[in-house]
């Protein structure tokens, strides 16, 4: 069965959910995506970035939003350039999903907000969270003095009231904005064995990398708006933020994500679930683009999260950041390639990209690496090709003796891409050393031109027939 083709975020109605901080936005974000995509704490001020996610409500796609709580802060302080994104937000919404906390009552916080909203000339649904049985029913009902028309009562949590939410929603989507379908799909081209085509949609890239590397700067500097909160403050990105870009005939998915820190750093509920979710988005990646702060060099750190990208297959893409504060550029260079050449033998070869994220000097060359490396990542090995080459690697270097027999490898396969995959078949190959092992990986990235990436060398033994006969 052939995939749907994705959804076009870019054409769909906005619909942007804002309140003060910890009235349930996040919480209610998840329950209308059908998934658990924004960190949910019992905490203040958790989302700090727009979370973006598709929802499909009467059976109509929208482009929803999550946004950081609105609150009085000074313009240059964190909850000030929080405030400042949820605005932006607020701005260019088809509909805005004002929250309030019925359990709570109405603050001056609310009141305050809710005149800035009147003020936006945007249609607006007043939600009254956490709006449980009678008691909150009933507390939602003091929300008519916002004078945000009629208040809706639910319970994002526990799901009551949120089929109601839907049609609410649907009746206010602009009718202009309608999504697009297509009755017959083109027919798919036809390939051969050798060929493979990455699938529908765009290329998924995740920026991972140590706190305050310069990764959310770097995401604005591509899409060339202040799109996530940055500043001096380390670890100020504490979800997983996915944005599309558009670069020439290219779609990316970019996720920013969380600065993975050591295990022994990770002590808050919240941070670990930070973690997780930048993790996570890693595994769902194609090409991870490992920030590093240049002027700081190569941490210990920096090598576990390469280790990480390597255990997971991905394709990886150096990001040397401040290379602008550098002084010794060649001697500094060459210390972060000889660290990773000896602490990940895998790494080597990947490429790297020196640049400036804040001046955007030079970042302009990331997204032509980030396509080579995934060009690389899915390359595919003729199977002729491959024993002619493996033949030689046998001559050169003859299988070595295990428990005083020789192993006898007959041949070699590539059995898939993304990472590029290889079995060795042949008579007890599952016994072959890790130098041989090592020796066979590294002839097929200098034969194949295959740098950076990671290679998986699997073993298959051919069993004796005789072997358990009397």
């Amino acid at each position: 069965m052939r995939p749907l083709p994705p959804i076009p975020t870019g054409d769909l109605p906005v619909v942007v959910i804002a309140g003060r901080p910890n009235v349930g936005k996040s919480t209610l974000f998840n329950r209308l995506v059908g998934r658990r995509q924004a960190l949910v704490a019992d905490t203040p001020g958790v989302t700090r970035d727009r979370k973006e996610g598709v929802a499909l409500v009467r059976g109509r796609h929208i482009r929803l939003i999550d946004t950081a709580g609105l609150e009085e802060a000074a313009p240059d302080s964190l909850f000030g350039r929080m405030r400042a994104s949820s605005e932006s937000a607020v701005q260019d919404a088809d509909l805005i999903l004002f929250c309030i906390d019925a359990r709570a009552g109405i603050t001056p916080a609310d009141e305050h907000f809710a005149q800035w909203i009147r003020r936006q000339n945007r249609p607006v649904l007043l939600i009254a969270n956490k709006a449980e049985g009678r008691q909150g029913t009933a507390a939602a009902l003091e929300a008519y003095r916002l004078g945000l028309g009629d208040p809706l009562g639910l319970s994002a949590e526990h799901g009551e009231g949120v089929t109601d939410l839907m049609w609410e929603i649907a009746e206010r989507l602009p009718a202009d904005k309608v999504e697009e379908e297509e009755d017959e799909w083109a027919p798919e081209p036809e390939l051969s064995e050798e060929e493979d085509i990455r699938p529908k949609g765009p290329l998924k890239i995740a920026i991972v990398g140590r706190p305050n590397a310069g990764k959310s700067t770097l995401l604005n500097t591509l899409l060339g708006e202040e799109r996530m909160i940055t500043g001096p403050e380390p670890g100020l990105t504490r979800d997983s933020i996915a944005v599309t870009l558009h670069d020439g005939d290219d779609t990316f998915e970019i996720v920013d994500t969380a600065g993975l820190r050591k295990k022994a750093r990770i002590d808050e509920a919240l941070e670990k679930m930070s973690v997780s979710a930048s993790i996570e988005a890693l595994k769902m990646a194609e090409v991870a683009v490992l920030v590093l702060d240049a002027t700081l060099g190569v941490h210990e750190q920096d090598l576990q999260i390469a280790r990480l990208i390597e255990r997971e297959g991905r394709a990886c893409v150096l990001a040397l950041n401040k290379w602008d504060a550098v002084e010794d550029r060649t001697l500094t260079r060459k210390a972060i390639m000889d660290r990773l050449s000896i602490s990940l033998a895998q790494m080597r070869g990947v490429p790297v990209v020196t640049f400036s994220a804040l001046t955007g000097s030079a970042v302009q060359k990331l997204l032509p690496a980030v396509r080579e490396a995934w060009t690389v990542w899915n390359a595919r090995v003729p199977t002729g090709a491959l024993n002619r080459w493996f033949e030689e690697m046998l001559e050169r270097h003859q299988p070595p003796l295990v428990d005083g027999r020789r192993l006898k490898l007959r041949y070699m396969t590539q059995v898939k891409s993304r990472p590029p995959t290889f079995v060795v078949f042949g008579t007890r190959a599952e016994q072959m050393p890790d130098d041989y092992k090592r020796y066979l990986v590294n002839g097929l990235r200098e034969a194949f031109d295959l740098p950076g990436v990671p290679i998986r060398l699997q073993m298959r033994g051919t069993k004796n027939p005789y072997a358990n006969n009397p």
